[in-house]
């Protein structure tokens, strides 16, 4: 069965949650990343693209 579009973005989130920690972590030695929103939508462009995900606009 296919994932919702619900399920689609919540892994990606989660995806991208798992990768952030570690990229404040590793890159920013542990400093808090102001400009997180940022970093989400790119991470989770690329996951959904890579995963064949395209996105319609209304």
């Amino acid at each position: 069965m296919a994932k919702t579009t619900t399920e689609i973005l919540t892994d990606a989130l989660e995806q991208a949650a798992a990768a952030h920690g570690v990229y404040e972590d590793e890159v920013l030695g542990g400093v808090y990343d102001a400009h997180w929103p940022q970093w989400y939508a790119d991470h989770m462009a690329r996951t959904l693209a890579e995963a064949g995900h395209t996105f319609a606009l209304d």
